[in-house]
């Protein structure tokens, strides 16, 4: 636009000048001109030499004058063709500025689409990920040619195998149970009371308590509330909430430490008038938000009013070993740490070589719910690394297995739901102890479960129909390995029972995709997805090679190998 009006300047100024200069030269031509004015006197003057010498020099000043002038006429004509070359280029560009826009946009399209290809098909690999794709581009397409058991291979496997393992469940979950209620007693003798935090009497979570774990060895899950001493409570913040949590950090919240008596947008010191010689505990004299040492006591993290799961860590271990040192002389076995980085993973060594693991995990309620924010969730290769020690994970463990008690209630006799999630976690299991581990796990498997309890009615579920229910299962499982996309089944799901009472905070978040960790790690996706496509196939051996090869006279030992 600025060179438009460059030459548009140009033109309307050179022109008006250039025609005043041709009339100058005119008029001073005529007015010098010796032959058009003579003298009155009509005679030739005498110096005609000289005269017409003069003449010739102005001639040739006339000459060059109008060199010039035609010099610049040509350059005008040229500005002129330029000008309206350019005013030509535009009005093209005009008119093709909607159907360029439109290049512009398919391009970007286009140029997405190759970068998402590239990315699915890396590394060099593209050939084999791109069949695995194809085998998964239609529901159930996987299944073909598939031998799958029938429904007398599935009932005689499942008898044979997984149905006896009931009973050793029970006998370890009352042994553990009371062993676990005798240590947490004598914890909080050893802790004191009007300092230290407050333990609340345990409860039994995961598939030992949903009575569908079939690989050994048996571990039970124990979950500790914990609260801190009077004047003092906790306070959570959940991603859910408004606040200020990045979006990779879904599931998680922060734990605050508050005096009970304290707003939740500041310190009762704010609002109460304190004597000179006294000392908020949260606060500094300049009124920061520094704690005092009592509150790093709180477990705090440093610095903060935050709950720290370092902290809790260290603090539970340390309370569990004064509390066994108190009881151990009571029980003929010895108790340890089984892994250092989990707070209460915990093993019972028996004399006689035998050994019985547990986990005892210390939570924190929230609200007035039943769910949990947990110090140290198990971890698998997919989940990534807690952001911050002040970043709690919250388990939805007691609602899950609530949902499932409340719908075994409506479903037939001897429904088949338990049955067919035993039987799913018991060949991934297998497949990955030949093929290494994948990034499903059995919480995976269980949300499956819970996705089709909701959706199918109760009829569905009868003994009768394992064979079609655990079809249904592998299937779904595979369109959501495809899509990269298993929804948490409480947070975001509108449709759960009133008479869970669960929290409808969570039923209005988002949906929590739990496969979101297979868009970030394609490598850990590609072995996921083998694995599960090698287990397909391997289907029918496994299962007949524990229905055919083993004898029913020797079930018990069945139950005691590890798989």
């Amino acid at each position: 636009m600025g060179h438009c009006l460059s030459f548009s300047f140009r033109e309307g100024t050179a022109m008006p000048v250039g025609i005043f200069r041709v009339c100058l030269v005119v008029i001073t031509a005529i007015i010098n001109h010796p032959f058009l004015f003579p003298k009155e006197n009509g005679t030739v003057p005498e110096n005609t030499e000289e005269i017409i010498q003069k003449m010739k020099e102005r001639e040739e000043s006339l000459r060059l004058q109008k060199l010039r002038l035609e010099q610049e006429i040509a350059d005008q004509e040229a500005a002129q063709q330029a000008l309206e070359k350019a005013a030509k280029v535009v009005e093209e560009i005009k008119e093709e500025k909607v159907p360029w826009d439109m290049w512009t946009a398919l391009s970007m399209v286009i140029f997405l689409l190759i970068e998402l290809w590239r990315q699915d098909f890396q590394e060099g690999n593209w050939q084999d990920t791109g069949a695995e794709e194809d085998d998964m581009a239609v529901l159930g397409k996987a299944f073909k040619g598939v031998a799958f058991p029938d429904k007398a291979t599935l009932a005689s496997f499942y008898e044979k195998r997984i149905l006896g393992t009931t009973g050793d469940m029970a006998r370890m979950r009352e042994m553990v149970e009371g062993f676990a209620d005798d240590l947490l007693e004598a914890l909080r003798s050893v802790c004191n009371r009007d300092a230290d935090m407050e333990v609340e009497d345990c409860m039994g979570v995961g598939s030992m308590y949903e009575n569908w774990r079939v690989r050994k060895p048996f571990v039970c899950d124990l979950i500790v509330p914990f609260a801190p001493p009077e004047p003092y409570c906790f306070r959570s913040q959940i991603w859910c909430s408004g606040d200020n949590f990045p979006p990779d950090e879904q599931g998680y919240g922060t734990i605050k430490v508050c005096r009970a008596d304290e707003d939740v947008a500041g310190c009762i010191c704010d609002k109460t008038k304190l004597g000179e010689d006294m000392l908020c505990l949260l606060h500094s004299q300049g009124n920061t938000s520094r704690p005092s040492s009592e509150m790093e006591d709180l477990l705090c993290f440093k610095n903060t009013q935050y709950l720290d799961a370092d902290q809790v860590m260290k603090w539970f271990q340390i309370a569990v070993t004064k509390a066994w040192n108190k009881i151990s002389h009571k029980y003929e076995f010895d108790l340890s740490f089984s892994l250092l980085d989990s707070p209460g993973a915990l093993k019972i060594k028996f004399r006689s070589g035998k050994s019985v693991a547990f986990n005892l995990t210390p939570v924190v309620q929230y609200e007035n719910s039943d769910v949990y924010f947990i110090s140290h969730f198990p971890r698998n290769e997919l989940a990534a690394e807690l952001p911050s020690s002040t970043r709690w994970f919250l388990t939805f463990a007691v609602y899950e297995r609530r949902f499932i008690q409340l719908i075994s209630k409506t479903l037939p006799a001897g429904a088949c739901h338990i049955s067919c999630l035993q039987i799913l976690s018991f060949l991934h299991g297998k497949q990955c102890s030949l093929t290494g581990p994948s990034g499903l796990t059995n919480y995976h498997l269980k949300t499956v479960l819970l996705h089709l309890l909701q959706a199918r009615p109760g009829q569905d579920w009868a003994p009768e129909k394992l064979e079609a229910r655990l079809q249904d299962m592998l299937k779904f499982l595979e369109k959501c390995l495809h899509e990269k996309k298993l929804y948490h089944f409480f947070i975001g799901n509108g449709k759960v029972p009133a008479e869970l009472g669960f929290p409808i905070t969570f039923q209005r978040a988002e949906p929590l995709n739990l496969f979101r960790p297979f868009v970030l790690h394609r490598d850990v996706y590609r072995k996921t997805v083998d694995t599960f496509h090698e287990m397909l196939r391997n289907t029918s051996a496994l299962i007949n090679e524990y229905t055919v090869h083993i004898p029913l006279a020797h079930t018990n030992g069945i139950h005691k190998e590890s798989i």
